[in-house]
């Protein structure tokens, strides 16, 4: 888009909100703000776009967020921050505002993303121009698919994380009626996430009859690394298996043979535990198509910076070149 010169980049998650500019340079320096710590999406944004000496008038702004995106408008799903598109660019003079799902900026992200932004949980090599998948954990459950047709590609937004959580077995579906008890529907989210990570904790706990101290979702992660705690390695090994049959009917719903990717801000803490766990097994065990999905290669995303690549390649590919 002729006039556009530089960009802010935001990347804005339940908990976290990060921002970055890019020009010419490339991406700048990312800033991490609490969303907590601030009352709306509007102040936040005029906080960074003053220190990060962003020229609106010059510059467009690319931001991802944790929730659903209508009509150039969303509100996160686990905050009551709000984003209108209309309004951004009225209050802070962008020459264009463009709201994505965080997922989507992610999917934009995997054809960039090399051997050293990665960590193999197993298959074999993706096939060039089928369906990638990137899904994962972290204060909720996101995914998104990126599709090729030809030289173009797409980016499809999913709310595939509020979807019923499967179960394999008759414990995981004692925990799941627990939980069922208290929530009505368990959706994918509701456990795979971090506050659902506590909440498989406590469900585990109760069908067990054990008595455990109360631990958020960083607690219980740590406890079951180094070993100190059975209930919370317990917890996590349940969590891995859980993941890799949602994530092994992602892969199946989209035929993934372009790769499965698993994103959030969980699994690149603890991709060793992952590995070991019964995470691929579990991804595999489709019947029939079992040796469809051993096929799919999984990879974690260890980039910290991934979404922001996305949201450049966004920026490259519909907005500039589409000027």
């Amino acid at each position: 888009m002729a006039g556009i010169d530089q960009a802010l980049l935001a990347d804005i998650g339940g908990t976290n909100a990060r921002f970055a500019r890019l020009d010419r340079n490339g991406i700048g320096s990312i800033e991490r703000l609490k969303v907590a710590d601030h009352a709306s999406a509007e102040l936040a944004i005029g906080e960074v776009v003053a220190r990060h000496d962003v020229a609106a008038d010059r510059a467009a702004a690319i931001i991802a967020v944790a929730g659903p995106v209508e009509n150039g408008r969303a509100v996160l799903t686990n905050s009551n921050w709000q984003f209108d598109t209309a309004e951004l660019k009225r209050e802070f003079g962008f020459r264009t505002v463009h709201l994505l799902n965080d997922f989507e900026a992610q999917a934009w992200s995997l054809p960039a993303l090399g051997a050293a932004d990665l960590f193999q949980l197993g298959g074999k090599a993706a096939v060039a121009g089928a369906p990638m998948v990137v899904a994962g954990p972290g204060t909720g459950f996101g995914t998104a698919c990126l599709v090729t047709n030809g030289t173009s590609r797409l980016a499809l937004v999913t709310e595939a994380g509020h979807a019923t959580l499967p179960v394999v077995s008759e414990r995981e579906a004692a925990v799941i009626g627990h939980l069922r008890r208290q929530f009505g529907h368990v959706s994918i989210e509701r456990v795979m996430s971090g506050p659902g990570l506590e909440n498989l904790y406590r469900a585990l706990a109760a069908v067990d009859g054990a008595d455990v101290p109360e631990r958020d979702a960083a607690s219980i992660t740590s406890r079951a690394l180094d070993g100190s705690c059975s209930a919370s390695r317990a917890a996590l090994e349940t969590f891995c298996g859980l993941l890799g049959t949602v994530c092994g009917n992602l892969a199946l719903t989209f035929a993934a043979r372009g790769g499965l990717y698993i994103a959030g801000g969980i699994a690149p803490r603890m991709a060793d535990f992952l590995a070991n766990s019964a995470f691929r097994e579990r991804f595999d065990a489709k019947g029939r198509f079992q040796d469809y999905l051993r096929e799919v290669p999984v990879n974690i995303v260890m980039r910290p910076d991934a979404g922001f690549l996305g949201l450049k390649t966004f920026l490259e590919t519909n907005v500039v070149a589409g000027s």
